[in-house]
């Protein structure tokens, strides 16, 4: 496994992207979820994408079907102690197919046949949510999207998520952060920190807008 993207459960239409527009971020294509009640705006980056995900069906969102991705709580009471991020992997190249935690499969609608999302098991509100798409290949449709943004991030290193405390956590999230898929610290609020491939060090903080902020590392 390896990273893929992360997304962050935002407002309606995600008016939350202005920040990064302002910053001077390239904005890449959008979708919807049918069946699942989502749609999002998205930021990309040559191995990574950054998804600001709402709720634009609340029946679909809530229905049977979607109720295991929790999306819905993300979403609804973000602002209210659910950690509103999601750290979502796929398959490393020419690797064996493994998963080091628990999933249950989730076949939304929007997926095709045979392509499920598997879901950690065990992550607690004050956890990501942690996703596997098992259907996902390195840099598929990334090519046509704009990556040319005014601040010199291209390539991500990894991310870290900032949460209430650490002593808790599922065994999930511990299998993670034991094979260096993403880390986590203590933070007062939920925190996701995207760590990218820079001239030199230093952080751009997209608080209050976003729980979010890009740090920059010349690894």
């Amino acid at each position: 496994m390896e990273l893929d993207h992360a997304f962050v459960a935002c407002a309606l239409g995600a008016p939350e992207a202005d920040a990064l527009l302002r910053l001077g971020f390239a904005e890449g294509s959008s979708n919807v979820h049918p069946g699942q009640g989502t749609a999002n705006r998205r930021f990309f980056f040559e191995n990574f994408m950054l998804e600001l995900l709402w709720v634009a069906d609340r029946v679909e969102a809530r229905s049977q079907r979607t109720r295991p991705t929790r999306l819905w709580d993300r979403w609804a009471h973000r602002k209210t102690g659910v950690n509103p991020i999601g750290i979502v992997f796929r398959p490393s190249d020419g690797q064996p197919d493994i998963v080091p935690f628990k999933t249950l499969a989730n076949t939304p609608s929007y997926l095709p046949a045979g392509a499920s999302i598997e879901i950690a098991q065990g992550t607690t509100r004050d956890e990501p949510g942690l996703f596997y798409l098992p259907f996902l290949k390195r840099g598929a449709r990334r090519h046509s999207e704009p990556m040319s943004h005014a601040l010199p991030i291209r390539r991500i290193l990894g991310v870290a998520v900032g949460v209430r405390s650490i002593g808790e956590f599922s065994q999930a999230s511990r299998s993670a952060q034991a094979l260096g898929l993403l880390a986590y610290f203590e933070s007062p609020q939920p925190l996701l920190m995207i760590i990218f491939q820079g001239p030199q060090e230093g952080a751009i903080d997209l608080r209050p807008a976003l729980p979010v902020i890009f740090r920059g590392t010349p690894n």
